[in-house]
């Protein structure tokens, strides 16, 4: 699958310097696992499009499919912005479930620290609701990004639910 948006290159924002090694086309190696307590453990694949256009921002999109069916499963689309000068990064995401977040944390060397700041959803999304997100992004000295989300509901505390790693597929276009 091919990013849906085809940008000619462009300069690389200089804000974005310390998240440069996000850009890219990542897929799951592996099949990553998807576990909670209220649902039946499986298996899934996903890809990942980091770009940018020249703006302070990073763009990106996730679309996961069931590692056997193939079936579409959840997909995020948004933006990454890192406060200049500091290593204060945000995350906006909106989820095709419904569900908008703005996730906050800070980047240490090439792993991002993400916890939810804010949640809204749409007014006939499934219950019960989710409460909190956190997620941990990072490259590891394998060349492989990897990425654990960990889900609250109303009714259940914070657990791991996400688990999967990724190999690049293809090199960002940008020029510094």
């Amino acid at each position: 699958m091919s990013c849906p948006v085809s940008q000619p290159a462009v300069d690389l924002n200089p804000a974005l310097l310390p998240l440069d090694w996000l850009l890219g086309t990542w897929e799951s190696d592996e099949p990553g696992q998807v576990s909670f307590p209220t649902i039946k453990p499986s298996l899934y694949h996903e890809t990942l499009y980091f770009t940018h256009v020249g703006q302070p921002v990073i763009n990106f999109m996730f679309n996961a499919c069931h590692a056997d069916s193939k079936k579409p499963l959840h997909r995020e689309t948004g933006f990454i912005r890192i406060q200049p000068g500091t290593n204060k990064v945000a995350f906006i995401i909106a989820q095709n479930s419904g569900l908008v977040e703005i996730e906050e944390g800070e980047l240490v060397e090439q792993k991002l620290t993400l916890q939810s700041k804010a949640l809204a959803r749409i007014s006939f999304a499934k219950e019960p609701y989710v409460q909190q997100i956190s997620r941990i992004l990072q490259l590891r000295s394998d060349g492989k990004l990897e990425q654990t989300v960990f889900m609250a509901l109303e009714n259940q505390a914070l657990t791991q639910h996400l688990h999967i790693t990724y190999r690049r597929t293809s090199s960002p276009l940008k020029s510094q």
